[in-house]
């Protein structure tokens, strides 16, 4: 192999000097969006890992499915970025990333399958890090303590050490990883807050949407934005946690499946909700979404035919009858129009806050929007009867979805859904 050398600060970028030095047992680092944690620690991994010829990596998030296109790509997008991808092999079943000169692996996990993630493996050297993306997807401390009970596993050798990494968006200041790792500090313990501003890759277009963000909606700039960790006061929705689940095994029995659909397109997204609701549990399971800018109406229903979608009734803005007419002539035959009239918001958030939500994983765009969905504030910064109108397009989807339960009688009706989850 001939040697190629690169200067890290030029390819890493400031603001993580002390992230990269750090060798304690738990770096736990909290961050908005586009602070540029997760490709530092994408970073960090592919030079260590060549660096320490007997070490390998254990990447895990909330749910396997969501790995491949986020903690894989951005490794791989890392590799790359190094110059080193003929160095590397990179295999999607199972995931799994091979340094060609060693062996050394990075293997990929969801804790969606516990028995797999316990008995994890290395055939050599030794699996002395764990990354944990997304780790506020983890429900609770006592599931990350199994895990941190089995892997790293072991005594390694020096230079080697072992460390666990947590990247993590801080959506709520009830998660349990602001009272294990931020609320009492430990010597073996790096915690840090990181924020966009640290991230000089990104273009004038990404800070615009910050700079907007901060005039518009400033709890979710504190959060989003700075880096900070989200709060309940004013929020609407409390009721609500984020949980792994597999939505093709959910009871049908006394199950409700609605789907809620938001126009947007310039500088709104366009927002679909797909959702579980048990009336008699008062339960909401948040299965599927859809979250995009400049769709046209043909993009919006070739998107809900793919999910498979497309022979359910799916409540609509009515704000917008040409839309649904045209995409009903494309063959999403059960699209109806939502009720909107004299106080219909505050009526759809009322039946929407008797229930208990449960967010799958995938959904980030939705557990943004009830991380941020807050009451507007009146004289002297109190809440009032009404939501802040910016950001909220699942939001508005999830009224419209839920308008259809106000009918259904559990002891008459049983749903059979038969869409095909995917």
């Amino acid at each position: 192999m001939q040697n190629k050398r690169i200067s890290l600060p030029d390819v890493i970028g400031h603001g993580y000097k002390a992230f990269w030095e750090c060798r304690k047992r738990y770096r736990v680092v909290k961050g908005g969006k586009g602070s540029k944690k997760s490709a530092t620690a994408s970073l960090w991994y592919i030079v260590h890992l060549m660096k320490y010829p007997q070490s390998n990596l254990l990447v895990v998030r909330a749910v396997y499915n969501t790995i491949r296109d986020s903690c894989f790509a951005q490794l791989k997008w890392a590799i790359n970025r190094l110059g080193v991808a003929h160095l590397w092999r990179a295999v999607e079943n199972p995931l799994e990333l091979t340094y060609l000169p060693t062996g050394q692996k990075i293997l990929f996990r969801g804790f969606d399958d516990a028995e797999k993630l316990a008995s994890t493996t290395v055939d050599k050297g030794y699996l002395c890090w764990v990354w944990i993306e997304e780790a506020f997807e983890i429900r609770s401390q006592e599931a990350f303590d199994k895990l941190d009970l089995s892997v790293p596993r072991g005594d390694v050798p020096p230079p080697l050490f072992k460390q666990t990494t947590l990247t993590f968006n801080p959506w709520s200041e009830r998660s349990w990883i602001k009272k294990r790792f931020f609320d009492t500090p430990a010597d073996n313990v790096f915690t840090a807050t990181t924020n966009y501003m640290l991230n000089e890759f990104l273009d004038e277009t990404d800070r615009q949407i910050f700079e907007q963000m901060k005039i518009m909606q400033p709890r979710k700039y504190d959060v989003a934005g700075l880096g900070n960790w989200g709060v309940s006061e004013g929020l609407i929705y409390e009721n609500w946690v984020v949980e792994a689940f597999d939505a093709a095994e959910l009871p049908t029995d006394g199950c409700r499946h609605v789907f809620g659909l938001d126009y947007g397109y310039t500088n709104d997204p366009t927002a679909f909700i797909a959702m579980a609701v048990y009336p008699e549990k008062k339960t909401i399971y948040i299965y599927d979404e859809h979250y995009q800018k400049h769709m046209l109406n043909d993009a919006i229903a070739a998107m809900i035919k793919k999910k498979g979608y497309a022979k359910e009734k799916i409540r609509a803005d009515c704000a917008e009858p040409k839309s649904n007419d045209d995409i009903r002539r494309q063959g999403i035959s059960r699209i109806v129009p939502a009720a909107k009239g004299r106080d219909s918001i505050i009526n759809g958030i009322s039946r929407i806050q008797e229930y208990h939500i449960i967010v799958h994983p995938k959904c980030e765009n939705t557990i943004a929007e009830l991380s941020s969905y807050c009451w507007a504030a009146g004289k002297d910064d109190d809440p009032i009867n009404r939501p802040v109108d910016y950001a909220n397009h699942l939001m508005d989807a999830m009224r419209y979805a839920m308008e259809d339960i106000r009918y259904f009688r559990p002891d008459v009706e049983r749903s059979i859904h038969t869409s095909d989850y995917r």
